[in-house]
């Protein structure tokens, strides 16, 4: 039997796709960065079934890559050009909620349930899945998972892998590994959970998850705030933190970056004149309807003023004035990939050295590419700033990764010497291979090698992904 023949049989012939139109949605990334070509897309609808794909591939020594909802942005779902014979193992049919205890604050949901899917289910049992970002509704959970995504609520509930309270795991030679306890202690050895979140697929296959819950939000407050410097955002944070309500969310925005929402996102309103230089999105909450977020925030936001930290202010007035605003941050990716190319980072620092990353950032990238123009928004109540370097108008994004490529790095070299890390919530994948190189330590780079030749002595779990070539 040909090992196509032999997937076919274990996954049943409507889920082995191997007609180059069938895997066509499957071989390209969010970017539209096209991989290499498998031999057959296989779409599993059981635990059962991810072990007897691995069992089989192992025989017949076939790589496999998993894939999620394919948001990712380093390229961790699809083939290296140069990959070995290999199939892409897409988990989209494992989309079950198989329990939710309100009392227990919990969730267990298989990889394929899209991220929204889950909250909508927390929700109906008045219970909050607090993790949120802008391709929630696409973005899977076992993808979430392998990447440990972070987003706008990190500062609260922390990333992915503060959630997840046990896994179900397909090892890469078919056995499971059923670890889907809801206990909040186990001390009863390594925690091996913590080896496959944030493992891109390197190691096993997750197939389900049981997830913290926690209390459904009541009261809910969002700001867009003006202020003069990051330094002043960050007086502002402190002074927030303090209010006595819960700070959810707290995005730092260059000015340009609303300058580019403005014209490419002509359906957006934006909430503030751009006359400041920074702007931030500040978001308060409580799980009780009583507490006064709305006057924890205003009061915050006036002893601001009068401090200088803040320039002007706007708080939503309404549910749908509060998702616009968010709208014009979850948005950007799309409004900044049609303002043109840019050259992107994913990085994190210690909150205290935020104000210091940007402005040394930003003297680095003037001095060698004067003709780009920085752009940076991100997560700064948890140190997490996308910073880009988008081209000059007319130039092709060949053109500028050729004569800028070179920025990530610069970039990444300052967030690390910061005390910070140059992949903050999107992976590793393959895009970040050479940052691992120049920039991991050595030593943690052997450990994770050791791991991996431990649990995938083959090296067929999602090759060339994570750990950079020997």
């Amino acid at each position: 039997m040909t090992p196509l023949a032999s997937l076919a049989e274990a996954v049943g012939p409507r889920h082995c796709l191997h007609e180059p139109e069938d895997i066509a949605a499957y071989v390209a990334d969010w970017r539209g960065i096209r991989g290499g070509t498998p031999i057959a897309v296989l779409r599993p609808g059981s635990t059962a079934e991810v072990a007897e794909i691995l069992r089989r591939c192992d025989a017949h020594r076939l790589a496999v890559v998993p894939a999620g909802g394919r948001t990712g942005l380093c390229g961790g779902a699809i083939l290296p050009p140069s990959a070995p014979p290999a199939v892409i193992l897409s988990l989209e049919r494992l989309n079950r909620i198989r329990d939710v205890d309100a009392r227990d604050f919990s969730i267990v949901a298989e990889a394929g349930c899209v991220v929204q899917q889950v909250q909508q289910a927390a929700l109906e049992a008045d219970r909050l899945f607090p993790i949120a970002w802008g391709a929630q509704g696409s973005a899977q959970i076992g993808g979430m998972l392998s990447t440990n995504a972070g987003g706008i609520r990190t500062i609260r509930w922390g990333n992915a892998r503060d959630l997840v309270l046990g896994l179900e795991v397909v090892l890469p030679d078919g056995r499971v590994l059923d670890d889907l306890r809801r206990v909040r202690k186990d001390n009863s050895g390594y925690a091996l959970r913590h080896l496959f979140i944030g493992a891109e697929g390197t190691l096993g296959v997750i197939t389900a998850a049981a997830l913290r819950l926690v209390p459904r939000l009541r009261a809910v407050e969002t700001a867009f705030v003006a202020v003069s410097s990051p330094d002043a955002a960050l007086a502002l944070l402190s002074r927030v933190m303090a209010s006595g309500a819960e700070v959810i969310g707290f995005e730092l925005i260059k000015r340009v970056c609303l300058e580019i929402v403005a014209r490419h996102g002509p359906h957006l309103r934006l909430p503030l004149p751009l006359d400041s230089p920074w702007y931030v999105m500040v978001e308060l909450a409580a799980a009780h309807p009583a507490v006064p977020v709305r006057q924890m925030l205003e009061a915050a936001l006036f002893e601001a003023s009068e401090a200088g930290e803040c320039t002007d202010a706007v708080l939503a007035e309404s549910e749908a004035q509060r998702a616009a605003f968010w709208r014009i941050r979850e948005d950007f990716p799309e409004f900044s990939r049609a303002a043109g190319p840019a050259i992107s980072t994913d990085t994190a620092v210690p909150v205290s050295a935020v104000p210091e990353f940007l402005a040394r950032a930003e003297r680095a990238l003037a001095e060698r590419w004067p003709e780009g123009e920085m752009v940076a928004l991100g997560h700064a109540g948890d140190g997490n700033i996308h910073l880009g370097l988008k081209a000059p108008a007319g130039v092709t994004r060949e053109e500028w990764v050729a004569r800028a490529g070179a920025a990530d790095m610069v970039v990444n070299e300052i967030a690390v010497a910061l005390g910070g890390s140059f992949s903050a919530e999107h992976g590793i994948g393959l895009s970040k291979l050479h940052v691992m190189s120049a920039l991991k330590d050595p030593l943690a780079i052997e450990v994770m090698r050791g791991i991996k030749r431990a649990l995938d002595p083959r090296g067929l779990m999602n090759p060339g992904k994570v750990l950079p070539p020997n």
